[in-house]
């Protein structure tokens, strides 16, 4: 489908590489493949599988790098989900590093004596922060998949730590953006900051006591993170600047295992993150209500309005139903069946919008969600990665907890403050996405992988509560033959049932589109810049060739081993 965005791609100046498919049951390929955010994590992840390394390996390499060069968006203050292919027993997971609400946390922590929600508290500072769980997921990757010492995979990271890295415009426009909340807190300052503002592009961030954190990760493993002296300047520093963190939270924090959404589109099986990602769940049923059209045969206005509608209803069953499966019942069944999607689509019209039924208010504006990170990561025997990796708003919550190096997550922002109140992307939630004690928050975040009897892709992107739609855009294209390049390129446009409107790219939609688009009732938003930053592999099995591209719209880079 959406042949129609193919043709209409913005100007690629991606990275583009060639490996080679060999095998049939299990295939061996003659290279491998890294595509990430930062040329420098790239890097990092080649290196690891020049000396020997998997891509569970790579993994940990990149992801501790992207923490290190692209602090906005990822860091060992955040979260994420590793999305997991073993070509030795074909096992695919989703390891779950998402953060948890700290065991102090309560439903009304950010509401004041009158019940509202209370300004940027759920955003800025140490008490926006849950408890970070990328440090335990990579190093579960390490004792549990990698086959090389975990010091090796987080060398380079270090080294860049150390070293220092060098900033561009993406770190001067985000951290301008952040400037107010970062320049409260002493270490935040410093690091980010040398000299007291935001730095020209061309500047060196050096992160000396980060590098000295990632050692205790490498030396001690899990309890280099969650115990001994890096946990407690990390609890003594967050109680100290308002925050509600216990020595408890700390030690007590696992990763989890979970089986990914699975659901299926013509002929192309969609595997993606399962809760509290909301991504697999939203994707299955926004597949299963289009999957009755014959997109092909329609015109592209056509095709937009019926994604809309599709997407419009999945995430209105987001907002009702989705939250942490360990602390709530969701209606799995429910959501991924092709009846109750039936159901759904009775109330589609092909003329007409349908309006969406108000959860709360509206925001003029949804922020671009430009913070998070993607890579995705392929090697000779077939494993497979996408991961993606986030700490939520730019820089976090702005807080560094002090001797740590550690930028902290604001990640209590994607629970519900108030079932019904929108967070900072506009997204809403109910009762199921409330705050309870060591409850992990919903999010968007979909690494995917694709497949068909010809292909198959690795997937993924930061966004936001775009997230989902990106993913699904490049997935139906991916249906359509798309390569690797078309994917991360297409333009973009986004439905995500409140507020009740198309919000879209600068000439992602024609002007004929548009026009025919509102006459069927649809509010059009042009949001006036690109958004998302999204990272593909892609393996043809016939042909052989596999595309690895990053997306034109930001600074990453993908790189396969010649």
């Amino acid at each position: 489908m959406v042949k129609s965005l193919i043709r209409h791609s913005l100007a690629c100046a991606a990275a583009l590489a060639v490996l080679f498919f060999i095998g049939a049951a299990k295939p061996v390929f003659a290279s491998a493949a890294v595509a990430s955010a930062h040329p420098l994590a790239t890097r990092a992840g080649i290196e690891v599988l020049e000396m020997g390394g998997n891509a569970f390996d790579a993994a940990i390499a990149v992801s501790a790098a992207l923490a290190v060069v692209e602090p906005s968006g990822s860091g060992l203050g955040g979260g994420g989900f590793w999305l997991l292919h073993d070509a030795n027993s074909g096992q695919q997971v989703m390891l779950d590093g998402r953060e948890k609400a700290p065991l102090a946390a309560d439903r009304d922590m950010y509401l004041d004596a009158d019940g509202n929600v209370i300004d940027k508290a759920s955003v800025d500072g140490p008490l926006s922060a849950g408890i970070p769980g990328a440090p335990a997921a990579l190093v579960w990757l390490a004792a549990n998949k990698g086959v090389l010492p975990l010091s090796s995979s987080l060398a380079r990271a270090i080294r860049y730590a150390e070293e220092g890295f060098i900033t561009g415009e993406h770190y001067k426009r985000l951290m301008t953006f952040r400037k107010p909340v970062m320049e409260q807190f002493a270490d935040s300052r410093q690091i980010f900051m040398p000299g007291g503002d935001v730095p020209e592009p061309g500047s060196r961030i050096v992160q000396t006591d980060l590098a000295n954190t990632l050692r205790q990760i490498a030396q001690h493993g899990h309890d280099g993170f969650y115990g001994g002296q890096v946990a407690e300047k990390l609890v003594a520093g967050v109680r100290a600047a308002g925050g509600i963190w216990s020595m408890e939270d700390m030690t007590s924090y696992e990763v989890k295992l979970r089986a990914p959404i699975v659901s299926e589109y013509r002929g192309m099986q969609i595997t993606s993150a399962a809760p509290p990602s909301s991504g697999g769940l939203v994707m299955a049923t926004a597949f299963n209500i289009l999957s009755a059209y014959d997109l092909d045969s329609m015109s592209s206005s056509e095709q937009i309005h019926l994604v809309s509608e599709a997407l419009r209803r999945a995430y209105r069953d987001r907002a009702e139903y989705m939250g942490d499966s360990d602390f709530v019942d969701i209606p799995f069944d429910m959501l991924t069946s092709p009846r109750y999607a039936d159901g759904l689509r009775q109330s589609i019209r092909l003329d007409r919008a349908t309006s969406s039924d108000s959860l709360a208010p509206t925001r003029d504006e949804v922020p671009g969600g430009e913070d998070t990170t993607h890579f995705s990561v392929i090697d000779q025997s077939g494993n497979r990665v996408a991961a993606t990796l986030s700490i939520n708003y730019p820089f976090g919550s702005g807080f560094v907890a002090p001797g740590t190096g550690v930028l902290l997550n604001d990640e209590m922002d994607d629970f519900s403050a108030k079932p019904g109140e929108p967070n900072v992307y506009g997204l809403v939630g109910a009762e199921a996405n409330s705050i309870q004690p060591g409850k992990r928050m919903l999010s968007s975040m979909s690494p995917t992988f694709l497949e068909t009897d010809d292909r198959l892709a690795i997937v993924g992107t930061p966004g936001g509560s775009r997230i989902i739609t990106m993913v699904f855009l490049a997935a139906l294209a991916f249906h359509d033959d798309a390569s690797a390049e078309q994917m991360v390129n297409l333009p973009r446009y986004h439905h995500q049932y409140l507020p009740d409107r198309i919000q879209h790219e600068p000439g992602a939609i024609s002007t004929d589109d548009m026009e025919r688009l509102r006459a069927k009732g649809h509010t059009l938003h042009d949001r006036g810049r690109t958004w998302g930053n999204m990272h593909a592999i892609v393996v043809d099995k016939n042909s052989a060739l596999v595309t690895a591209a990053s997306d034109a719209r930001g600074e990453g880079k993908a790189i396969v081993l010649p």
